[in-house]
């Protein structure tokens, strides 16, 4: 019997086209005859959404019920579609909703890929779970703290697994800079805490570039990291998994002509960067230290079900882990579908394998006893 998948795209973050393009490429390539797909579209002012497969694959953003129909969210029971029409009230002059429900389709389960905020940092993960819908990817805690570049950073730390110096700031205090410089040699790099996609990260080579970068930081969260840069190649490897059971694949670069790896070289300007898979001229004993490494940190920020982690590789064969991606992108160049086609699994049977996962982790959470009975 074919299960219905509930895909789940757009957002309120910068990244809401990137999670569209995602969204389009994982409904071309999910198995039709297994499953059943609707598409949830999460608008820019953050409504929910049922959008039509014609409409959804034209769509550059979403705005509101212009997009589609917009949904009820009922927890402990369903999802219901609510028809809205303008009627008139009975005080002269004024509007009212005119509520008209129709059933929804039970959902088996949801691929979420919205990115950033409000998407991959745990918060639609606890209403999912609320909700009592399996869900690819990690859980509430693991992607709260993989969203989270500070908290990353402490639990990396703890856990003995070496992460680039850096100093973190908050909106409310002014940032003391002579003590930054003190600790931290340029070139620096200043990213929002809680933000994907290298949006509002900057590289700063002397002060005044350095004020700069926190200022634009500053416009994405109330926490930003100033970081020492890394001199290394940067790598970046794919998990996949459970607890239970945890793989990663081989290891891709992002080779750049110049400059670093930002916003607009990943979507704007692609040929600016390069991926590399296989990463060229990395010994297996780096490409076995950077999978160990991966995994030891996945595990450490209680991660399930999938995540893209970023490495530097010093050429003295250190392996400093730059984040983890707890929802990495899937569009036609994001690396972590590549990276396990050149391991042998295919962009289809990925993402088969993420539901399959999503549904085998609720079930055994379910089976936990919830009363002290």
């Amino acid at each position: 019997m074919k299960k219905t998948v509930a895909l789940l795209c757009g957002g309120v973050s910068p990244e809401h086209e990137v999670s569209l393009n995602s969204a389009r490429n994982i409904y071309k390539a999910i198995d039709k005859a297994k499953y059943d797909v609707i598409v949830i579209g999460v608008s820019r002012s953050g409504q929910w959404l049922h959008i039509m497969e014609d409409e959804f694959m034209a769509l550059s953003s979403l705005e509101n019920d212009s997009s589609g129909w917009p949904l009820m969210l009922v927890p402990g029971e369903e999802l219901v579609i609510q028809y809205r029409p303008a009627a008139q009230s009975p005080v002269a002059g004024q509007q009212f909703p005119n509520f008209q429900i129709s059933s929804f389709p039970k959902i088996d389960v949801v691929f979420p890929i919205i990115h950033g905020p409000f998407g991959e940092d745990g918060t639609l993960q606890g209403l999912l779970s609320i909700l009592g819908l399996p869900y690819v990817g990690p859980g509430t805690l693991g992607s709260a703290v993989g969203m989270d570049k500070d908290f990353t950073k402490r639990l990396l730390r703890d856990a003995g697994i070496a992460v680039a110096p850096w100093v973190t700031l908050l909106k409310h205090e002014a940032p003391d800079y002579g003590a930054i410089l003190k600790k931290l040699p340029f070139p620096l790099f200043v990213k929002p805490a809680n933000m994907g996609s290298s949006v509002g990260v900057s590289k700063a080579e002397n002060e005044s570039e350095l004020k700069a970068a926190v200022e634009l930081a500053f416009k994405f969260d109330t926490k930003v990291l100033v970081e020492q840069g890394i001199k290394g190649r940067e790598i970046e490897t794919a998990v996949l998994g459970n607890v239970e059971d945890t793989t990663a694949s081989g290891v891709g670069e992002i080779v750049m002509a110049q400059g670093f790896y930002d916003y607009e070289s990943k979507y704007i300007s692609p040929d600016a960067a390069r991926v590399v898979i296989p990463a060229e001229n990395v010994a297996q004993k780096d490409v076995e230290n950077i999978r160990q490494t991966a995994l030891k940190a996945y595990r450490a920020l209680g991660l399930e079900g999938l995540a893209r982690m970023d490495v530097f590789l010093t050429a003295e064969g250190d392996v400093y882990v730059n984040e983890p991606n707890t929802l990495p992108g899937f569009t036609n160049i994001s690396m972590y579908p590549k990276l396990w086609a050149a391991a042998g699994l295919n962009y289809g049977d990925l993402i088969d394998q993420l539901l399959q996962l999503a549904i085998a982790r609720y079930n055994r959470d379910a089976r936990l006893q919830r009363t002290r009975g």
